[in-house]
This record gives C-alpha cells, structure tokens and sequence, in this order.
C-alpha cells in the first residue's frame, strides 16, 4: 500500500435522521448505531466523508466498522484535502501549544481527539518518544506521523534518539487490532532519565505502566511539592505511589517521613531507584502493599500523616462497572480521611472519564459524613495542559484532583 492511498477518500458515511448529536456539538466519534447507510467501496482503516441524513457535509475521518466507534473524525472542514502536509499541520499546531502551556523536556506531544489525531498518544520523555496507537486508521499513518514529528522537534534543535512502542492496551482488541510493544527504529537504552519540577525520575518506556510515567499529573505534583513546602509535614502517606512521584516531591521538599505504598513490585523497585537518584532514601521510604489492606491496618495501630495522598488507577473503564467504582472510590476516600491528622491535608483524585466531576465530589462528601470529617477545599485541579480538554469530547476530560485540609468534626 502506497502513502498516497492512505490518503483516498472512496466512501460516505450519512448519520441517521435525528442521530449525531455529540458529533454535531463537537464531539469526535460517530458510533455504530448512529449510521444510516455506508455508500461507496472502503477498507477499513481508510477515509470516508461523513454526512447528515440530508447530505449536509459534517467532514471526514477515518472508518473501522469493527469497532462500536465506526468513525473517528479527523476534519470538520468539507473538501478538505487529507495528505502529508495536513498531517504536517496537525503535528505542528500540536507541538507549539505545548510550546505555549508546558515545561516541554517531557510532555505528551499528541492527545489523539483533543488534538484533532484520533485514536493516537505520542509522549516525548526527554529525546525519547513513546508512541501508544489505539485505533486502526491512525495506526497505518504511524510511520509518517513518526517522521513529520521528527522533523518538527529538529527545528527546534530537538534530536530524538529513540522511538518506543507501546500500543499493547486490550482497547486494540475491539478495534480489531494486535497488541504490540516494541521498538521502532534503532535499539536504545530504554530506561530514560528526565527531570521534573526539580525531581529526577528513571522512566522504564518498556515494561512501566502505559508509557512509562504519568504525565498527567505533572502539575498536581508541583502543587503537592508547594504545599508542603509551606506546612513542612512530619509525615506523608502516598498511596498508589507508582514510581514514586508524589513521595518525592514531597520529600524534595522537606518532609521528614514519606512513606509510598503500591500493590507492584517492579514499581516499588523504581520509585526506590528513584528516591536514591534524588538522594532522599534516608527520607522517603516504599513499600509493597495492596493499599485496601494496608490502610485500615495503619488505623488500627493508631498512625496518623499531615498529609495523604490518594492517586489510584481508575477504578472504571466503563459505564457497566461505576456503581462498584464509587463503593472503591468511598473506601478509599474514607480510609484516607481517618488516616489524617485534624487540621492535616489530603489529595484525592480520579483518573476515570466515567466517574464525572460531580459523582467524584459527591462520593468524596459521602466519605467525609462517613468518617465524621469535615473538609476544606483548598484547591480544585485537573490534568496537565499537555492533555488538553476538548470541549464537546468529553472522553478527553478524565482526571479530577483535589486537595482538602481535613478537620475533625467540633
């Protein structure tokens, strides 16, 4: 298959009459059960126009009808001519609002909907790429997308060293896809230093969680690192530590015992590394621990933190699974409370697209009564801006973050 026949536009897509609406407001995917008709020849994987039950012109994007989402949309405009200097384009637009909102040395160059190339994420982890590719049409466009971006970042005196795969999420299933993870191009050492506000981290890009480190977070770390530098805490719990970041910031600033809990054992090898790498083992300790057993078991023996930190992996990844979700988000939430000290801080957040702003605030409320806790809200944030939130995709807004001070009930 020729570049060129990525680009051929053979088939339309039209919307059946009175569906479409999330499309219509500036969503990014038309489901299965919204199409009327496909007329034309296509291949899955390949280009089609898209069109009102009237043929009014909606844009074009890519088609998989394997895939309960049959089509992800790559252009509003009608005509608009898909080739390499429209990819060009998109990758350009996407480096300069980094450019613009982010601390670049590692940041999420590509957030697939949110910037306008679905079903594709591109971290750059100092001159290392991590490429994650979960949708069928985008992932035959790899290639050029992979080399446009080089050229991009080379512009700008940014030489890529290494290029890594991890497109093994089960998503790829349902789009009819092979797990694969591997390297792209030349081998290179794929444990990459970066550095971070001021915290340097060893990312495994092979065999760490998604693609290596959550950069999501990059600024709640930075508002954790803030908070304590102005309360200088005795002691911090971090669970769900990961590879450690929210133990380290605030060990980098000044806590005297931070204790970092994960159920993974590679991951507590790592965030020790890490610790050691910013010397702050004697500080900031780990331990393996399933978070659910380990808090109730630190009540008993009557620990109590200045500070907790709750960052645990989504609990639901799909609407089926969120009454189960809230009960594990209450739990947690209520453990953790009971594990702060009065007048002590905790940070709690969620990393689930289905569990909205306001069912997330609702089951933390929930979890205060239940503890007899009284919460005051010290700040409200979400993910990084190298993730941007697309307004009308709702997909794209999944992490909710807060950090409370924790009163006992008077």
């Amino acid at each position: 298959m020729t570049e060129e026949s990525l680009y051929t536009v053979s088939a339309t897509v039209r919307i059946r009459k009175g569906q479409g609406r999330s499309l219509k407001s500036g969503g990014a995917w038309v489901y299965d059960n919204e199409i009327e008709a496909i007329e034309g020849s296509f291949e899955n994987g390949g280009l089609v126009n898209v069109e009102d039950f009237d043929g009014y012109p909606l844009g074009c994007g890519f088609i998989n009808t394997r895939s309960h989402i049959t089509v992800r949309m790559l252009s509003r405009k009608k005509n608009q001519v898909i080739n390499r200097e429209f990819f060009r384009m998109r990758l350009k637009n996407a480096w300069e609002y980094r450019k613009a909102t982010v601390d670049t040395a590692s940041c999420r160059i590509v957030f697939g909907e949110a910037d306008f190339l679905p079903g594709i994420v591109i971290d750059k982890f100092s001159d290392v790429l991590v490429v994650e590719s979960l949708a069928l049409g985008i992932d035959r466009l790899k290639p050029v997308l992979l080399e446009l971006l080089q050229e991009i970042l080379a512009q700008d005196g940014v030489h890529i060293r290494g290029i890594y795969e991890r497109s093994d999420a089960k998503v790829r299933l349902l789009e009819g896809m092979e797990r694969v993870k591997g390297l792209i191009g030349p081998a290179f050492e794929t444990k990459v230093e970066i550095m971070e506000n001021g915290v340097r981290y060893l990312v495994d890009v092979k065999d760490g969680q998604k693609t290596g480190f959550f950069l999501d977070q990059k600024y709640n770390r930075l508002a954790i690192q803030n908070l304590c530098r102005r309360i200088q805490p005795e002691t911090v719990l971090d669970c769900f530590t990961h590879t450690g970041s929210f133990a380290l910031n605030a060990g980098l600033a000044g806590a005297k015992r931070v204790l970092g809990v994960d159920a993974s054992e590679l991951a507590v090898h790592q965030a020790e590394e890490n610790a050691a790498l910013n010397g702050l083992s004697s500080s900031v300790s780990f331990r393996c621990a399933d978070v659910f057993d380990l808090l109730p078991a630190l009540e008993r023996q009557g620990e109590r933190f200045d500070l907790v930190v709750l960052d645990p992996p989504a609990f639901t990844k799909s609407r089926n699974s969120i009454k189960n979700a809230v009960k594990g988000y209450r739990e947690i939430n209520l453990r953790g409370m009971k594990l702060v000290k009065d007048g002590g801080f905790l940070a709690t957040c969620s990393c689930s697209h289905f569990m909205d702003p306001e069912l997330f605030s609702k089951t933390i409320r929930e979890a205060a009564g239940n503890a007899h806790k009284r919460l005051r809200q010290v700040e409200y944030r979400t993910q990084a801006p190298d993730h941007p939130i697309l307004w009308a995709a709702d997909e794209s807004y999944y992490l909710k973050f807060y950090i409370f001070q924790v009163c006992d009930e008077k």
